[in-house]
């Protein structure tokens, strides 16, 4: 079926849905399918960062809100503390640790995701759906470090895997080159003053982060302090490219702006956005407007910034009249972390503000702190709203319970550790059949039941070099939430037997 075909049909059969009600056809026929799908993940936001979760009021006044009408999330868990594994794992439904060189990536690592993968892009495309990505990347692009031209078409790019439009920052905010890169293409820049980026060197000239520190308007305190860029230091030099350099705070509109004119572009279609906020990733640098809104400094800034976002990006839906047609899922990469380089009084100024909600860790560690996020989900009409549920979910599921939602058939060799969770999404009430939830960040950890393993630091993320399971850390979380007390050595059969389902993970190439 072409794609012309297909959307009729789809057109046709989303009208004889909309007779039959919101839940599922009459006589008990399929359930119907979103017309389009809006996915917002932030970044390093955890779980106490909405007030819908936390206790610090109004920090999101329209996701609080917003939540009354859809679905909230306790136990949603990433598959990695940190950003780059976690966003391998959603496009491809396969944990980032089974494919070497997916941690957290450099600014010109080239492009992570297989060519030749079934990926989430694609099999929304193969749905019907007009694909997009709008913001952050940070999976690579073009063929690698000293080989990418910035200068020429980027291949291969985000649209080689599966998105038919986008507008990304290659990598992090904290790290060249700092330049928006659409469909492959580095906007606004002058041939004449091409760019050069590396990660080992400065360029003769080139203003430096530790010689000229005193010139910098944000300081670093770890790392960040190699080129200069709008005033503040970043990780790797670039030179060039002078008219394309971004301003930091104005990302955050300029995001929303490209996200909004790609669904008035596709309002006539299906279509699949995916929005990656740079907010509120390091530097934290918020639009004037939004300075001092929080009282918890600029972190708590970028916080109230990242809500404007979601606002004014679900309001564009609505006034082109697509919400009722729209599953929206509001999410984020990883847990919160205060301290990321840079002197900005983010631990200061947080006051007592719990960005985990309470639960210890955050972003680069493998407790709940670092892999527990929320999780919200909105479809008026057809997910139930002011519910919540318990449900076992990763965001690594996304891609097979994307999949479900828009009725395409997953490859048998595809998303091998994503699990379609479609039901959870659509009904509070339903169990998932989940099991097992795996974290990395690097070490490997394992949520099985009531029961929280952690591998040794010997083995990192690899399951297979433990000597002695006895070594890593367990935790009962029913009675022991905060993960206080290593039980280790009073439940060594327990360890062993959670050592022995992160093996069979990692032996059998697959877990779903």
């Amino acid at each position: 079926m072409n794609r012309r075909t297909f959307l009729k049909t789809f057109g046709l059969g989303m009208a004889a849905m909309a007779t039959q009600g919101c839940g599922t056809l009459a006589g008990g026929a399929a359930p119907r399918r979103p017309r389009n799908i809006l996915f917002i993940l932030a970044d390093d936001v955890g779980l106490g960062d909405f007030s819908c979760y936390g206790p610090t009021p109004n920090l999101t006044p329209f996701i609080d809100e917003y939540v009354k009408g859809g679905v909230k999330f306790h136990r949603v868990h990433t598959p990695s503390s940190v950003c780059t594994p976690t966003r391998f794992s959603i496009f491809t439904g396969s944990y980032a640790w089974r494919t070497p060189g997916t941690f957290i990536a450099p600014g010109d690592a080239a492009l992570l995701i297989p060519q030749d993968w079934t990926t989430l892009p694609k099999l929304m495309k193969a749905s019907g759906m007009a694909t997009g990505a709008v913001g952050k990347w940070h999976l690579g692009m073009g063929p690698g470090p000293g080989k990418t031209d910035w200068n020429k078409p980027i291949e291969p790019s985000a649209n080689t895997v599966g998105f038919d439009y986008t507008f990304l920052m290659a990598a992090t905010a904290d790290r060249v080159p700092c330049v928006y890169v659409e469909n492959g293409r580095v906007v606004g820049l002058d041939p004449n003053d091409p760019i050069e980026v590396n990660y080992k060197h400065n360029y003769p000239g080139e203003p430096d982060g530790k010689r000229d520190r005193t010139t910098l308007r944000m300081d670093w305190d770890v790392g960040h302090n190699m080129a200069i860029v709008n005033g503040i230091g970043r990780i790797g030099y670039m030179r060039g490219g002078k008219k394309a350099i971004w301003k930091d705070e104005d990302m955050a509109d300029v995001f929303v702006e490209k996200a909004c004119a790609f669904m008035e572009r596709h309002k006539d279609e299906p279509f699949f956005l995916y929005l990656g906020t740079n907010d509120i990733h390091v530097p934290r640098v918020p639009h004037p407007r939004f300075l001092g809104k929080s009282g918890l400094g600029v972190r708590g800034d970028a916080i109230v910034q990242f809500d404007d976002s979601v606002c004014r990006v679900i309001e564009k839906l609505r006034a082109l009249g697509l919400e009722e047609e729209t599953l929206v899922v509001i999410t984020s990469d990883n847990g919160p972390v205060l301290n990321d380089g840079y002197k900005d009084r983010a631990v200061e100024l947080n006051g007592n503000h719990r960005p985990t909600n309470g639960l210890r860790g955050g972003k680069f560690t493998p407790f709940l702190g670092g892999s527990r996020v929320p999780f919200i989900v909105s479809w008026p009409g057809v997910v139930p709203g002011g519910r919540e549920s318990a449900a076992h979910f990763s965001l690594v599921d996304l891609a097979s319970t994307f999949a479900a939602l828009r009725g395409v058939t997953v490859p048998e060799a595809a998303f091998p550790d994503s699990y379609d969770l479609s039901a959870c999404l659509l009904d509070p009430a339903a169990e998932s059949p989940r099991q097992d939830l795996i974290c990395q960040d690097p070490t490997m950890s394992l949520c099985t039941g009531k029961w929280k393993y952690i591998l040794p630091r010997e083995a990192r993320n690899n399951p297979l070099k433990v000597s002695d399971p006895a070594l890593g850390q367990l935790f009962d979380l029913e009675r022991d939430p905060m993960e206080k007390t290593n039980l280790c050595k009073q439940h060594p059969e327990v360890a062993k037997r959670c050592w022995a389902r992160l093996k069979a993970a990692a032996e059998t190439g697959r877990t779903r």
